[in-house]
């Protein structure tokens, strides 16, 4: 999971001046704050994130603190009141919106009050039935095999600056990118709302025998040219170990794509089932024995 950066967050490089920093802030502020957001909810979480961006970079001791220590290590050591505490808010929030008003609110019912360091504060108790903590995303490694029949798996995360553990139920279906969500177990709130969510990402491990992409599964069969030429069956193994017959018409043509339709895996939630789709490869001998060359110069006798 990645960590909090501050730098990239108000868009600045880490050999920025305070005075960079300062601009930098004065910008986003100007861009997200609820004054001119109208109770956007994705615009109030940018402009916690940009304020304590600066609440930090701009505070010469708590920007070493960060730069030595990185993210993790530096909220282990600052509390969001010790972060907060000292910064410049009111000056600087005064000068974009007017003396006295830092931000009124006006129009969307909230009021703000930089007195108790942080730019929230006088609106904590609206917040608090709005507000919410960072969604944690984990991303968890399945077979092939895990997303065709489900599965349960044990998940180690790091939370708070330590190690947790919890088991989820894998359901049929869960194809790369495919997410489950459990509820509560994502980063608090630093302004009293519900904890965020940890939200569980499936990606599917490479197969020997298979590719896949969606719900459809992709694979490669070896046929003699004489096959080609006349015809045959092959057999094709599934994913669910079951032995299936296909027939190949004669004249088959190398790279030949044939569909078994309602063999590739399952959907999520849903009663469908992708393909599997089997690529015909024509093998073309490297050498011939004698006989095979002599058969081969009979058939180009005959204008084959």
């Amino acid at each position: 999971m990645s960590e909090t950066d501050y730098y990239k967050i108000l868009g600045v490089n880490k050999n920025a001046s305070k005075e960079d920093i300062k601009k930098s802030y004065r910008k986003l502020a100007m861009k997200y704050h609820p004054d001119h957001t109208k109770g956007n909810k994705s615009a109030e979480e940018k402009f916690k994130k940009i304020s304590e961006a600066y609440a930090v970079l701009s505070d010469k001791e708590k920007r070493k603190q960060y730069d030595t220590f990185g993210a993790a290590g530096f909220q282990q050591r600052f509390s969001q009141e010790d972060i907060f505490k000292g910064s410049d808010f009111d000056s600087i929030l005064s000068e974009l919106f007017g003396k006295g008003r830092g931000g009124s609110g006006r129009g969307n019912g909230m009021r703000f009050s930089f007195g108790g360091g942080t730019p929230f504060d006088g609106y904590q108790r609206q917040q608090k039935a709005r507000s919410k903590g960072t969604d944690l995303v984990y991303e968890l490694p399945l077979t092939l095999e895990e997303v065709a029949t489900g599965t349960s798996k044990t998940v180690s995360y790091q939370h708070q600056g330590r190690s947790e553990k919890i088991t989820v139920k894998i359901p049929k279906g869960m194809i790369s990118g495919k997410k489950l969500r459990v509820a509560g177990k994502g980063e608090p709130d630093p302004y009293g709302g519900p904890p965020g969510d940890l939200y569980i990402q499936s990606k599917v491990l490479r197969n020997a025998v298979y590719d896949s992409k969606g719900y459809d599964l992709y694979m490669y069969r070896e046929i003699n040219l004489s096959e080609a030429l006349l015809g045959s069956s092959i057999s094709v193994p599934t994913l669910g170990k079951k032995e299936l017959s296909l027939k190949i018409p004669p004249g088959t043509k190398h790279k030949t794509k044939m569909r078994l339709a309602g063999h590739g895996l399952p959907h999520m939630n849903g009663k469908d089932t992708g393909d599997l789709y089997v690529y015909i490869q024509v093998n073309m001998p490297a050498k011939l024995t004698k006989k095979q060359k002599k058969l081969i110069e009979q058939l180009a006798e005959v204008g084959l």
